[in-house]
């Protein structure tokens, strides 16, 4: 007879049966290894607890104030992304925005004043505009208008 791997089997003692704890009076009955009282032989330690120290969450400040709920969030567009996207001027608003791919639909728009128009003249709507943005745009000869 030839002996084939399915023949094979692990000596006698080699694999142990893992031992089950706390099963009654016999071996590791009662206690279960965990000594007597104190919180390690209960249960279990709580999550937060750092062995005696003050926890990180009683060590941080609270947190002061709240989150406002009508806080309005603006997609902004500088002057210089206007002059670079319409150079011959123009009409422009929320719309040709979004199609020209400056800002996403669906949200209020603020112009805001860095970079510079040069000699573009742009009639802008928007929902609102820094002071800067709106001197310089009338500066080059456009004119303003809030939604």
């Amino acid at each position: 007879m030839t002996i084939k791997v399915h023949h094979l089997r692990p000596a006698p003692g080699a694999k142990t049966a893992k031992t089950r704890v706390g099963r009654g009076e016999g071996s590791k009955g009662k206690t279960a290894g965990r000594g007597t009282k104190g919180s390690k032989a209960r249960k279990n330690v709580p999550a937060a607890f750092e062995g005696g120290q003050m926890p990180i969450h009683m060590r941080l400040p609270k947190l002061k104030g709240f989150k406002n709920k009508f806080k309005v969030v603006f997609q902004v567009v500088n002057l210089d992304r206007l002059a670079e996207l319409f150079p011959n001027g123009g009409q422009v608003g929320p719309a040709e925005l979004v199609e020209a791919g400056a800002v996403r639909k669906g949200q209020p728009v603020k112009v805001l004043g860095t970079g510079d128009l040069g000699n573009v003249s742009l009639q802008v709507r928007a929902h609102a505009f820094s002071a800067s943005a709106k001197e310089k745009i009338a500066a080059a000869g456009g004119s303003v208008t809030e939604l």
